[in-house]
């Protein structure tokens, strides 16, 4: 009989959930049966990229960044929410595996699905959570949380040559934790150098609302400065059948796997966020970015800041971009080059499958 393995993304952007598409790749590949919990855009993406599964609309944390002021102010006072929400999320889940007849769970960044009922698994690649304060009391609440699961995933690799930085290399790590690799819905492209490049610009906007909707509006009102082949991705999942055509510059809602693969390998350079799932995506594909930060989501700036100061990748603050000048000093950055890593997620789901 086959395994029924409950797969669960957390719903702040669509990152949490792209990165499953490979878990839920592999579960069905290795022969058992996915069922995809989830909420709003992510449940939108996922039921677009395997519409043969069954799906549970999951409530997700519900926590919105700030338009304006301290993103970690913000999430400071969002504490009692958060912990109310994951203490709701694991009664419900309760009651979702004793009626769905679930074998286990996966979860991605949702801390509460951590039960004993069945093995669980955490996705997890911020072990240690980036703040201007607080940092070691926030690192032992995260592995307090990490030691109820059966097995935290880390989408990165060992050593120097990784991914996340201090992320997930900065403390000891957990009994239970196993490093997968680089986490992509993408596949490495057969030839690194594609002459032909369709798009000189390609921007993806990404991540929770309202800084999305900021994003896109000063994308599009930056795009009037210049004449590049640009396409844009405006990450809803929901609106996929609009495209809008001006000038030279396309804009559609959202694309499948294949379809924004495709889009970045025909691109000559990538203009995002710096979210991880991002930047895993991208260095599977060899590409180069542009990096604005989500102001005050301190990941993010994290992140971009270690590749730029690695000449990876330019990163500017959303207050200071300027298209013009960010394409003309993108120059200098060589983006990921010779990116290898062994993909380790067929021995850990092969792993987990056999304790289910």
């Amino acid at each position: 009989m086959k395994k029924r393995i409950l797969v669960c993304p957390l719903d702040w952007g669509l990152g949490h959930a792209t990165r499953c598409i490979p878990v839920i790749r592999e579960l069905m590949r290795q022969g058992a049966e996915v069922v995809i919990a989830a909420d709003k855009r992510p449940l939108e993406l996922l039921r677009q990229e395997f519409p043969l599964l069954q799906f549970i609309v999951f409530p997700g944390y519900d926590i919105a960044y700030p338009e304006n002021g301290s993103m970690a102010l913000k999430m400071f006072f969002s504490i009692p929410k958060i912990l109310k929400k994951i203490k709701e999320e694991r009664k419900s889940l309760v009651e979702i595996v004793r009626k769905e007849k679930i074998d286990g769970v996966i979860s991605d960044n949702r801390y509460g699905l951590g039960i004993t009922a069945v093995p669980t698994v955490l996705i997890l690649h911020q072990l240690m959570i980036k703040s201007p304060f607080g940092e070691i009391f926030l690192h032992d609440i995260t592995l307090n949380y990490i030691k109820q699961f059966r097995f935290c995933w880390i989408p990165d690799v060992q050593g120097n040559e990784n991914l996340s930085g201090d992320l997930s290399h900065r403390f000891p790590l957990p009994e239970n934790a196993r490093f997968i690799g680089a986490l992509s819905r993408f596949s490495k492209p057969v030839i690194n150098d594609i002459s032909e490049k369709k798009y000189d610009l390609l921007i993806i906007i990404s991540g929770p609302e309202p800084q999305r909707t900021v994003f896109e509006k000063l994308i599009l009102k930056q795009l009037q400065k210049i004449q590049q082949r640009t396409l844009v991705v405006l990450g809803k999942p929901e609106n996929n059948d609009s495209s809008v055509n001006l000038n030279r510059v396309q804009i559609v809602s959202h694309l499948n796997t294949e379809e924004l693969h495709q889009a970045i390998l025909q691109s000559k350079i990538v203009l995002s966020r710096p979210g991880y799932s991002t930047i895993m995506d991208l260095a599977v594909t060899g590409s180069k970015a542009i990096f604005i930060p989500t102001p005050g989501q301190t990941e993010q700036e994290y992140l971009g800041k270690m590749y730029h100061e690695k000449m990876m990748h330019l990163c500017i603050t959303q207050n200071e971009f300027d298209i013009e000048h960010a394409l003309n000093a993108s120059d200098y950055y060589k983006g990921f080059q010779d990116f290898h890593a062994e993909n380790l997620l067929p021995k850990r789901v092969e792993e987990f499958l056999k304790v289910c």
